[in-house]
This record gives structure tokens, C-alpha cells and sequence, in this order.
């Protein structure tokens, strides 16, 4: 059973943030099912993927004068730097924070940024991008 099944509700109307965040869906369902190798790959992925999609997301807020960048930003740091830390639980064989971080936490996360400061960009976007 995922832990979050894509669904159109899940579409905020961009196209490079919905992409990145049905790839993101895609590598966090993958991650419950794994084995501890291919959860470290996996999870290095994801954390990769995150990386490069915040960059991404951020240059598109800078690009339309988000007003409300900082905030978002702030939030964008935080969750790398968790998943950062999750990183070196894993690299010290800690597989049960690391999977209890990705069910309990990491999934949870989505589904509220993605509803509250992903929503809010993307409506900014697509008013000043038209």
C-alpha cells in the first residue's frame, strides 16, 4: 500500500513542480518496501531529487517575486536538513528511524507543504507567469 497514492488532487498546476512531485511520491512509496540497500539508494535519490526540485522551485519564487519566499525557503532548508540527518542514520545502520522518519514524518510533510506553501506558489506562478 503506497504511502501516498498520486492523485490529480495532488496537482498544484505548474508542470516542473508537478513532475518533481509525482517523482518525489514515486521514490518516498518505493522506500517502505525496500531492503536496507535499496532503501540507502533510494533514500539518497529522494534526498537528491529534494535537493534539485527546492533549487528549482526557489528560482521560479525569485523569478515571479514571491513575497513570501523567505518563508517558503525556510522551509525548504529545514526539510533537507532532516533528511540530512536521516542520511547519517542510515550511514551509521539506524534503518528503523530512518523508515519510521519516512512513514511517520517525511509523507505527512508532503501532503501539508504541498496543500498550504506549494498551493500558495503555484497560484502566485501561474498569476504572474499567466
Amino acid at each position: 500500500m503506497p504511502l501516498i497514492e498520486w492523485t490529480e488532487e495532488l496537482v498544484v498546476g505548474v508542470p516542473a513542480i508537478d513532475e518533481a512531485h509525482h517523482e518525489f511520491v514515486d521514490l518516498l512509496n518505493a522506500l517502505p518496501e525496500a531492503s536496507d540497500a535499496e532503501f540507502c539508494s533510494l533514500f539518497a535519490r529522494l534526498a537528491a531529487h529534494s535537493r534539485d526540485h527546492f533549487a528549482e522551485e526557489e528560482r521560479m519564487m525569485e523569478r515571479t517575486s514571491f513575497p513570501v519566499i523567505a518563508v517558503h525557503k525556510a522551509e525548504h532548508e529545514r526539510v533537507l536538513a532532516e533528511l540530512e540527518q536521516v542520511q547519517q542514520q542510515l550511514e551509521q545502520g539506524d534503518f528503523g528511524a530512518a523508515r519510521a522518519y519516512v512513514k511517520d514524518q517525511l509523507s505527512a510533510w508532503f501532503i501539508l507543504h504541498r496543500n498550504t506553501m506549494d498551493y500558495v506558489t503555484a497560484a502566485h506562478i501561474q498569476r504572474t507567469l499567466g
